[in-house]
């Protein structure tokens, strides 16, 4: 099976099955000298980590890390550094008796029809559950970029189902099992997702995500433009059906005078395009929004086939997320910190002696 990697410089490699013993990483282009141990990743794990509130599957897991090589008295060597999660509570039983079914909105037919064979426990590699080590690799990714370039990643729940956020108060992200950044709304989430859990229905979110700290020129012209790869990224996880930059689809009803971002000697008056210009990043924060769509396992039958092809009915049971954007933050903030870091390694090896007379224009005027 292909497609298990991503990136150019910075690479991540996952495998493992979502019912398998274990899951893995190897993270390659990781500049040697940083410090680094499980302590560094295991708290962005446990922010991912399932069981933790009411509102998501039960199934749990300690998704305890370990690091198996590149890292020599507690720093970076510069080689290889692979990750290890051993799987604790599969529960493949719970699968025996749709063995022969389709789940609709999931992988199993497509893997079915692709490779003529499929691992019907959970999915396999289709599951939410590989994502567990893209967090372990966007958190080496994250560390060295704030400690190498100053750029700070986070991510925050925008929207869920009906209910639309903002985002006054980001340290209450990381304090709350939605990442809200809107804490006084936390009982009408709970609320929501209390009647949605006992409906037997599922519902889906909106994450937004902000790079801030970055420096000018990450990505590259045309088909490596860094919202390309961003999309190709965030597109990569399971359940995410929509990317958004900026201003995104509400550009279709913007003028060109609204759009465009204006530039002064003091900073850019605004950031419609999202800090890119033309795939390359302008010094601006980075925005990106990612929409996710309602989980499939769900308990109210729906109408499938079976593997002979006849028409059947299914109800998945067991433990699921009524609503996988609730997890997806973490996963999402791992998967803009892989890219970004993968860009800012390319723009270092091409363009380290690059020097433009134009000053740096400030990100944005102070005080707008």
């Amino acid at each position: 099976m292909s497609g298990n990697s991503i990136g150019t410089l910075f690479t991540v490699t996952t495998f493992g099955e979502s019912h398998g013993p274990a899951l893995g990483c190897i993270v390659d282009g990781c500049p040697p000298g940083l410090a680094l141990s499980e302590a560094d990743i295991q708290p962005e794990l446990d922010r991912r980590r399932p069981g933790q509130s009411r509102h998501t599957t039960q199934r749990r897991e300690s998704d305890r890390v370990t690091i198996l090589s590149g890292v020599f008295d507690g720093v970076t060597t510069g080689t290889p550094i692979g990750m290890l999660v051993h799987n604790e509570d599969q529960r493949s039983r719970d699968y025996d008796k749709i063995k022969k079914l389709f789940r609709p909105g999931h992988a199993d037919y497509t893997y079915e029809q692709k490779y003529g064979r499929r691992d019907y426990r959970g999915g396999g590699r289709a599951s939410a559950r590989e994502t567990v080590m893209r967090v372990a690799a966007g958190a080496v990714a994250r560390k060295c970029l704030e400690e190498k370039a100053g750029i700070r990643i986070q991510g925050w729940l925008r929207q869920l189902g009906p209910i639309e956020l903002d985002c006054p108060d980001l340290e209450a992200v990381y304090q709350n099992p939605f990442f809200c950044a809107e804490p006084a709304r936390l009982p009408e989430l709970e609320a929501y997702m209390d009647a949605l859990r006992k409906e037997g229905d599922s519902i889906g979110a909106r994450i937004n995500l902000m790079a801030a700290g970055m420096p000018v020129g990450l990505g590259e012209p045309v088909f490596d433009r860094l919202e390309a790869d961003i999309g190709k990224a965030m597109l990569s996880i399971g359940a995410v059906k929509a990317v958004e930059f900026g201003a995104g689809f509400a550009a279709v009803a913007q003028k060109g005078t609204e759009h465009r971002d204006e530039i002064t000697p003091k900073g850019f008056r605004s950031n419609s395009a999202g800090g890119t210009l033309g795939g390359i990043s302008s010094g601006q924060d980075l925005l990106v929004s990612i929409g996710l769509k309602p989980t499939s396992s769900i308990r109210l039958p729906a109408a499938t086939i079976d593997t002979e092809g006849q028409a059947a009915e299914i109800a998945t049971t067991g433990r699921h997320d009524p609503c996988v954007g609730l997890r997806a933050t973490p996963i999402a903030e791992a998967m803009l910190a892989i890219v970004v870091m993968d860009h800012w390694l390319r723009q270092r090896a091409q363009n380290a002696d690059s020097r433009s007379a134009t000053p740096v224009v400030p990100a944005s005027i102070p005080g707008e």
